[in-house]
Parts: C-alpha cells; structure tokens; sequence
C-alpha cells in the first residue's frame, strides 16, 4: 500500500520544483494518470471509461487547436463536438489551459470528479515553484473552467444521461444466451451502450463482425470444439500464458470472495491501459504537449467509438460465456483464471478495442516502436517491453482465451472488428490532413 500511495503521489507532483524554462509538456501525463485514478476509484465500468477519457480530452484538444494552426481542429470533423468560441481572455496562456482543462473536465463529468481537486491544487502549486505567475495561472484557469463547462454541456447530449432511464437487462431465456457469471452473478452492463453518440464512426452498426459460431451441446460441433478448446487450454496454462492473461485483465469487477464476505479489487479499465500506453508513447517519442495531447485525444475517441461498435454485438448475438457453457456441459468444478466480466461474449471487447487503438497509434506514431509498459507496476505486476503497438494488441487478445472468459472466434473477429475501425479512424485523419506526428 505504502508502494502504491508513493506511486501516486509521485505522478500527481510529477517534476517538482523546476525552472521557468521547463516544458509544459512533462504535466501531460500526471493529468490524464489523475483521471483514471478517479475511475479506478469509482469503479467504471469500460465503455464508460472510453466516454469520460474522450470528453476530458476533447476540450484540451480544442484550446490546442485553436491556438496552434498545424493542430487540426476535432470539431472539424468530429461531428458530435460542437464549435466551441472561448470568450474568458485572450492572450492567455493556451498549453496551460489545456493541462488544466482535462482535470477541470474530469472535475465536472465524473461521479466523484470533486477528487480532482486536490490534483488541480498541485498543478497550479507546481506552475508557481516552474516561474509562472499567478496572473497567468489565473487566466488559464479561466479559459480551462470556460471551455470544460462547454464539453459537459455538450457530453450531456449524447445519451449518457437516459441510460438509467431504460429497462434494466433481463438475462434472455435458452441455452445460448448469456447468463450472470460467478461469484457476484452480476447484471449486464451497459445493454444499451449503443444508443450513445459517437465520435468518429458513422453509427454503431456500422463495423457488425460476421455472426459468431452456431451454439449446440453436440459434442461433434464447432461450437462444442471451441469450448472445449478453452477448457482445455485453461486446464494446461503455463507460466508465461498465465502471466499475459493477468497483465491484460483489467476487470473492474473483480470480486475476491472469503467464505460468505465478497471484497471487490480495483483496477483499471482496458481503456484505461491504453491510455497510458499512449502517454508512455508520447512522453518516448518526445512529442511537444499540442500533439501528445491531439493524439491523447484521438486514441480515447477511438476508444470510445470501438467499445460502441463492440458493445452494439454483444447485446445483439447475447451469447454464452464459455465458464457457463464448460459448468454445464463438461465439469462443473471448472474456473477460469479470471473472472467473467458481467456481460455477453461475442465480440471480445479487448480484442476489438485493443486492435483498434492499436492500428490508431501505429499511424500516428510508426510501426514497430518500442516501449516499456508500466501500466500494471501499481497492481504489482513488472513492467513489459513491446516491440510495437500492434504486438500489445495481439498479446491482449490471446490473452482472453488464456483466461478462459473468450472462445477463439470472438478474439479473431473481434480483432477484424477492430482492424475495421482502425482503418477507418486513420483514412478520416488522413482525409482531415492530419499527418503521423514522428
């Protein structure tokens, strides 16, 4: 605990006292780190998550844009972001702003945003000891409060807010259909998760994987050989299977039970893992702030609009988690390695989103580039070199079958599915002249 408090405290004050000449660009990361320590703490879930980290971007990808004429402006193409006219200051201080805003956004948007706070305080603390003065600190702050107070107005319209308004998700009825998982035998999350308004797709149906493998208890069946597949493959891991299926878990749901007391474990989201992976990205390849934080932006809307393609699917073909299928039909006893997150199968949410980031990053920032993933070194897991995007994104894939929560058919298609946004997200940046950054 005591590891993981100086992890954070490190990261939220990250650079210290510093000179006046320092770049802005070193708070980038510590920023969006804030955010998703928020999320962590209020447990949202996936899709969720890809919606919050996009908002808390777009409003700092916005101030860039207009201040910076080589940054394409997001609500050029960007069809779900309204224009936005800042109207506080002028002359003001507009990577300073931007910094600010992604916390201030976060502050106004997230169930518990107020935590947000304490980090805005230690920014504008560590600005002050960098050489900055308060005049300028002032008029950041109220170009960032202006602009953040526009994209919450604007993320209210996208149908976030009727969700709890809709029929709560009954599981359906027949052998094929998903039911509750152990141990919290939870309810479906995010059922209509593709009413929500997208970024930079057309609609949520418009990446529909082909249909997964026919259920049947025939033991002689596709279907059948690919449950089976997962229970075997569950029952004979190795050391290095086992290992990549717990560094690419993150479940948010994770239940750790202790006779008849249940203890959820937090931990961050899938979203959340690649956005890090980008600030890890973008702070290697030396990016300036203007475009670490454009492609900040561009990577979370891609996140978002992948987790509506993928979660339109799952609530469409609703299939049956393979842990249900194998407690069924083969051993009762059987347990994946991980716990089966609390929604339908088909497609494999990493797969999709993970492909799709993945496709995103390697045309703005090249194929094969290197870099070490710290992400999970606060869940006590070491760090992991990758030799490009793409590789990370086939590791979190397969990693799914390896932890007995995936049949093979969802992973492969899922990854089409996510290959299919990808080239899509990369030929509207291409067509916006927005250009790979190194």
């Amino acid at each position: 605990m005591r590891r993981f408090l100086l992890i954070i405290l490190f990261l939220s004050q990250f650079g210290g006292i510093a000179s006046a000449k320092d770049e802005l660009r070193k708070h980038l990361q510590p920023a969006v780190f804030s955010v998703t320590m928020v999320m962590i703490h209020d447990v949202v879930n996936p899709p969720a998550a890809s919606r919050f980290y996009t908002y808390c971007m777009m409003g700092a990808y916005e101030i860039v844009a207009q201040n910076n004429k080589q940054i394409v402006a997001p609500t050029s193409f960007i069809k779900s972001i309204e224009p936005i006219k800042i109207e506080a200051a002028t002359g003001y201080d507009y990577q300073m702003a931007a910094l600010y805003c992604i916390l201030e956004t976060g502050r106004l948007i997230l169930p518990s945003g107020y935590m947000l706070e304490e980090d805005q305080k230690k920014l504008i603390i560590a600005l002050l000891r960098e050489g900055h003065t308060q005049r300028t600190i002032d008029q950041a702050v109220a170009v960032a409060q202006e602009v953040a107070k526009k994209i919450a107005a604007n993320a209210a319209t996208d149908g976030y807010l009727k969700l709890s308004t809709r029929l709560r998700y009954r599981p359906t009825k027949g052998d094929s259909y998903w039911y509750p998982t152990p141990p919290g035998y939870m309810e479906g999350i995010e059922p209509h998760w593709k009413t929500i308004r997208p970024m930079l797709i057309d609609s949520c149906n418009q990446f529909v994987p082909k249909p997964p493998v026919e259920f049947s208890k025939d033991s002689t069946s596709e279907f059948y050989k690919l449950a089976t597949e997962v229970y075997q493959v569950g029952k004979r891991l190795t050391e290095k299977e086992r290992f990549i299926a717990s560094y690419w878990d993150c479940n948010p749901f994770a239940i750790n039970t202790s006779g008849h007391m249940s203890i959820g474990f937090k931990k961050i989201s899938p979203g959340g893992h690649w956005m890090n992976i980008t600030g890890i990205a973008t702070a290697r390849a030396n990016l300036d702030l203007d475009k670490g934080i454009m492609v900040h932006a561009l990577v979370a809307a891609t996140l978002m609009d992948a987790f509506i393609s993928c979660w339109d699917e799952k609530y469409r073909s609703n299939r049956i988690r393979p842990e249900t299928v194998i407690n069924r039909y083969m051993d009762p006893k059987w347990q994946p390695l991980l716990q089966t997150p609390p929604f339908p199968e088909y497609t494999s949410g990493h797969s999709v989103i993970s492909t799709a980031v993945s496709e995103t990053l390697t045309y703005l920032l090249g194929d094969n580039f290197t870099f070490r993933d710290d992400t999970e070194v606060i869940f006590d897991l070491p760090t992991r070199d990758f030799k490009s995007f793409r590789q990370a994104a086939e590791e979190a894939a397969i990693s799914r079958l390896y932890g007995g929560i995936h049949y093979r058919d969802a992973i492969e298609n899922g990854q089409v599915q996510g290959r299919a946004i990808g080239q899509f997200v990369i030929e509207k940046l291409k067509k916006e002249g927005i250009k790979p950054v190194i």
